[in-house]
This record gives structure tokens, sequence and C-alpha cells, in this order.
């Protein structure tokens, strides 16, 4: 947590994070076009936004695209925000709701560091007994490329046959398409009928999870992506994925996932 206090602390980094917060997946030649920074500058602004995992990079061909993460913010929020009183911890709650509120059209990108193995990440990830303790949801799969992949949450059972595994190399990446919206689903959930039915209508949406040793711990990228513009699936995914990488990652260190009133 201290890395993130430090990068936050300078007025240029917090700079670059408003402008990837108003426009996420930005080249190096974009932020300094925008924010009218040196090249030299940007770069060691986001070396240090890295380094204390505020921003996460993906590459897409030839080009490194640069988005927030807000699994950091998260657990400043979960640690600091119940412990002392609201108007104190005010920042850090805007700041946590900012990074959470990307444009609706873009990727979902969340990275964290985790001490444990990359055998025993595959397993939280693949495992339904695992997956119901930090998510709540039930995933059953054989997880071979093509196979189906069946949610069950809150006793709700979610089957497709365009569920399915997209990716699968163990204990390095996992790759699958997003649940149906079913009546069933949207009742749980209190969805209204229009509401449902929006979501129903959307292009099917896909998760991956790219896992890879660094050092003693083990680094893990998620990304959704294939979104459509305004995709309200996409707005309900990233309010979720902070909460749900922070709680694998302390069920892996602690043994216990942080509380959560959805499970």
């Amino acid at each position: 947590m201290d890395d993130v206090f430090r990068a936050l602390a300078d007025p240029s980094r917090r700079r670059l994070l408003d402008s990837l917060n108003a426009r996420d997946g930005q080249t190096l030649r974009e932020l300094c076009a925008g924010l009218d920074m040196a090249r030299q500058s940007v770069s060691k602004h986001l070396a240090v936004l890295e380094e204390a995992n505020l921003v996460t990079t993906v590459r897409r061909g030839r080009e490194k695209l640069h988005f927030l993460n807000a699994v950091p913010i998260n657990a400043i929020a979960e640690r600091w925000i119940n412990r002392y009183d609201r108007h104190r911890a005010g920042a850090l709650a805007d700041l946590k709701t900012a990074l959470e509120e990307r444009p609706m059209d873009q990727d979902v990108v969340y990275t964290t560091y985790i001490r444990t193995t990359p055998e025993r990440l595959w397993q939280a990830l693949t495992d339904p007994a695992w997956t119901r303790r930090y998510w709540g949801v039930e995933l059953e799969s054989d997880w071979r490329e093509g196979s189906a992949v069946t949610w069950t949450y809150k006793g709700v059972r979610m089957a497709d046959p365009e569920q399915v595994v997209v990716a699968s190399e163990p204990h390095r990446r996992l790759a699958y398409t997003w649940h149906s919206i079913t009546p069933e689903f949207a009742e749980l959930v209190g969805l209204s009928p229009e509401g449902r039915e929006e979501m129903a209508k959307e292009a099917r949406s896909t998760v991956s999870f790219e896992i890879e040793q660094a050092g003693e711990l083990v680094r893990l990228t998620v990304v959704h992506g294939g979104f459509e513009p305004g995709s309200s699936i996409r707005e309900g995914v990233g309010q979720g994925w902070p909460e749900i990488v922070s709680s694998l990652k302390t069920l892996l260190e602690t043994g216990e996932p942080l509380p959560s009133s959805d499970q």
C-alpha cells in the first residue's frame, strides 16, 4: 500500500490517472499528446504507476495500451474506509469510484499480485468449490477449449451452448464467454423485464485470466472485453471485478475471502 500512496502523491501521476479514467486503453503517444507532457516524463511516471499496480498494460499488436487498475484502490478502501470516518476517507472513496467508472465501450482490465503458485491460482479459477467462496458463483466445466461452462449463482443455474471455454492453457491462461442473462438470473438480481431484454440482446463478451510467475508472487491479469458501446453488462462487470479479484487474492493468501453482501 505504501507504493500506492507514494504514486498518488505526485500531481502529474494523478493527471495520468485522470486521463486514463476519461479514456482507458491509451498508448504512450496518446497520453503524451493529451497531457502536453514530454515522452520521457510520461514514461517515468507510468513506470511508477505500474510498479504501484495502479496502471496495467496490454499488448495489442505493436501497440502497448495502458489501463487503470482499481484493485489496489479497492484494497485500500476495504482496509481504511471501514476503520476511519467517512469524512477523512472521502478522497479514497471518490478515487475508488472514479477508477471503477470506465467508458462503457472499453475493456475491463485489472491486475494483481498474489502470494501463491500458478497451480493454486488455476485451481481457484476452475474449481467450483473455490469460485463459490470468493465469487459466490460455481463454475463447472472440464476446461477444455470449446467445452461448455455452466454457471450457478444462488441456486440459479445458467447453461447455454454459447457459454464456452475459449482458451485453456493450465496454470498460464484461461478464457471463456460470459453467462447468459436468463429470466431466472434477472429475477434473482432484480433486473426489470426491459433491462433483462436489453442485456440479452448484447453480443456475448469474453473474460480472460493471464497467469505469470513474478518472483515469489504470481501476477494475475483479468481482461474482460467484447462489449458494445453503451453496454449495460460492461457497467455491471466493471463495478464487480475489483471486489472479486481482491477477494480471490485475500482467500489465497489468508484462507478467507473478503466479506461480501452478495454471497
